[in-house]
């Protein structure tokens, strides 16, 4: 469904020394600074998959996602919507895409919901049986019908998220599009943001691309994993795999009846604090199930549990790479 090939985009940057001194220099032999916000980038993204594509501030995200969507032409490279080129087919191309920022909202805040939804109706030219179908199905997801006659400036933050959601989905695209979508939401409307993509997914096949610095989406949503940072392409797999390949490790905890911890031969004993000790052990080389029988065969054992490596730390790891 989408296709990046080689994709740049560079921004020409003017600077200039301070004071009046500096203007005039400026003015006649200009200083020029050219940042490359993405630097070519290639991945392709099938249709119906839903994938992560998270970055640290500034590593190129929104960019990206906005030379996709045909808001911004990139320097080089190309981005192929259904093996068509956005750039040189927008018109046609923007019929099969749909874009969420959640900085910044789609509806009229002078009309009514209802009214911003027909307007967009008229400009995707949907005839009113399509039209009327897919409302339908959109509200049954998120309950949108009882907010059609609200205007669009007295709605919540939340209230207006669930608009722009549907905004999108009018038309039904294929692909669509969400910018950090969740920023200032709370846990019910994360909740019902993340019931909507799941849904349009499921009945709608339709493939989504998401940008979030809430790692409680990716776990919740994404099989597959992109990761940029300033620009470069860091990771592009699938989500366990890249877990399992930067930490291949579990940690292991037991409790004893006393403050003594034995040692074992296939895992690492990290840390102790009284009677509570910490093993690091490789999840390819040895179970949690033998260590435990070895351990409870020097000493006896009051309580044991697994520590899994969470996601914001192999995050953390791959930010810093």
């Amino acid at each position: 469904m989408i296709d990046v090939e080689n994709l740049c985009k560079d921004y020409v940057l003017k600077s200039k020394e301070p004071g009046l001194k500096g203007a005039m220099k400026g003015l006649v032999k200009p200083n020029h600074k050219i940042i490359h916000a993405v630097k070519d980038l290639s991945f392709h993204i099938d249709t119906g998959e839903i994938v992560g594509f998270i970055g640290p501030n500034g590593a190129g995200k929104s960019t990206t996602i906005k030379m996709m969507s045909g808001i911004l032409t990139p320097t080089q490279g190309q981005v192929l919507i259904d093996g068509r080129n956005i750039s040189k087919h927008r018109k046609e191309v923007v019929k099969d895409i749909g874009v969420v920022f959640g900085q910044r909202s789609q509806l009229n805040w002078d009309l009514r919901l209802g009214e911003s939804f027909e307007l967009l109706k008229h400009i995707y030219q949907i005839n009113q049986k399509e039209y009327d179908k897919t409302l339908d199905e959109l509200d049954q997801i998120l309950g949108i019908k009882e907010l059609l006659d609200k205007p669009v400036r007295q709605m919540s933050l939340g209230q207006r998220v669930k608009g722009d959601l549907v905004a999108s989905m009018i038309h039904s695209p294929k692909v669509l599009f969400l910018d950090e979508p969740t920023i200032g939401l709370d846990v019910s409307a994360k909740y019902a943001l993340r019931k909507f993509i799941k849904e349009i997914n499921k009945v709608r096949h339709t493939t989504v691309i998401l940008t979030t610095h809430d790692l409680g989406d990716i776990q919740e949503l994404c099989e597959r994993l992109i990761v940029i940072n300033s620009g470069v392409l860091m990771e592009d797999g699938n989500l366990s795999e890249i877990v399992d390949r930067i930490a291949p490790y579990k940690t292991l905890v037991v409790e004893y009846y006393d403050e003594v911890a034995p040692e074992h031969t296939r895992c690492k004993l990290i840390a102790q604090d009284g009677n509570v000790a910490k093993y690091r052990f490789m999840k390819n080389d040895v179970t949690a199930a033998e260590i435990i029988a070895d351990l409870s065969k020097e000493k006896k054992i009051k309580d044991v549990s697994i520590e899994e490596t969470g996601i914001d730390d192999i995050i953390k790891i791959v930010y810093g790479a």
